[in-house]
């Protein structure tokens, strides 16, 4: 996936003002329209202005992909890095006056999360809901915790460019909750107008990058280094678990890659999730004359082809 600076491609300065944006948007949405361009490749310059100016009129839309995009430039290879965008509170709904298919696949690694707008009884104009991130440690599950959140709301500041406000929030993080759920706090969105609720706070749960585990939906994974006599007689060697250390029995004739699993160790939502345990074999370093001894003795008294199933 590439970067796209929307910027570039709308032809104006990073420092524009929303007055800016908008007229640049008019001037190439009629040059490039489908209806009435003759120009080569209209209809695609087309999606991708309207693309852009999705982003960029939009002040909460336009503070987070700033902040992303100082450190990529246009077309260069691409993946939003985890919880990219944490601490910018978005309100209403992503896609405001579009279809969602007619963005690229980089708008909906950016910004593909469905709104959470809803009804509310009383009278008065209900305040939108909002969403955010939130990044917690993968321990936060097993144990519930509460961490504070600082969120950035963005609105226009008098010279039409978009300004930050922050505020701190203590948000409780349940038992058992998986990557990708929400955690709403009531009230917490736009106030209302009149007697109108205001909106709620939608916080989408992310794990932070984890030095040994690796998630998928409520399962973990863990690449285990055991020794080659250990996978080939059989062991009992101690594991690390989220929850603590357990011992686990690697069967004799293990290979590489194999999979041992650790029933309802994984997240512990509803049902538990389960802990895969992936064997990796590590070799000895041959890194003085007795190991190198062992390594020659063993290719001669074993006799041992790796590549016997290739025929070679």
């Amino acid at each position: 996936m590439e970067f796209k600076d929307y910027y570039q491609i709308m032809g104006i300065a990073r420092d524009a003002t929303q007055d800016d944006i908008k007229r640049a948007y008019r001037k190439l949405a009629r040059k490039y329209h489908p209806d009435v361009s003759k120009e080569l490749g209209a209809e695609a310059r087309f999606k991708e202005i309207g693309e852009a100016y999705e982003v960029l009129k939009d002040p909460e839309k336009r503070a987070a992909y700033d902040q992303l995009g100082a450190r990529w430039k246009n077309g260069q290879e691409f993946q939003a890095p985890p919880g990219w965008d944490q601490g910018f509170e978005f309100h209403g709904g992503d896609f405001k006056q579009a279809d969602a298919s007619q963005f690229s696949s980089f708008f909906e690694a950016l910004f593909g999360r469905g709104g959470h707008a809803r009804q509310r009884a009383g009278s008065g104009v209900p305040g939108e809901d909002s969403h955010a991130k939130i990044l917690i440690d993968l321990e936060d599950t097993f144990r519930g915790a509460v961490r504070s959140l600082t969120l950035q709301h963005t609105q226009l500041g008098l010279d039409g460019r978009p300004q930050t406000k922050e505020r701190t929030l203590h948000v409780r993080i349940p038992k058992g909750i998986r990557q990708g759920q929400h955690i709403r706090l009531a009230g917490q969105g736009s106030p209302g107008m009149g007697r109108g609720q205001a909106g709620d706070l939608y916080l989408e749960v992310m794990f932070k990058p984890h030095s040994l585990y690796k998630i998928e939906e409520k399962d973990i994974f863990l690449d285990l280094p055991i020794a080659p006599w250990e996978a080939a007689l059989g062991a009992t060697v101690k594991v690390p678990t989220p929850a603590g250390v357990v011992d686990l029995k690697v069967p004799a004739g293990s290979q590489s890659g194999q999979k041992l699993r650790l029933r309802q160790r994984g997240i512990p939502s509803t049902p538990p999730g389960d802990l895969y345990i992936v064997l990796q074999i590590a070799l000895p370093p041959a890194d003085s004359e007795q190991a190198r001894a062992i390594y020659r003795e063993m290719e001669q008294k074993l006799a041992f082809n790796p590549r016997a199933k290739l025929r070679v």
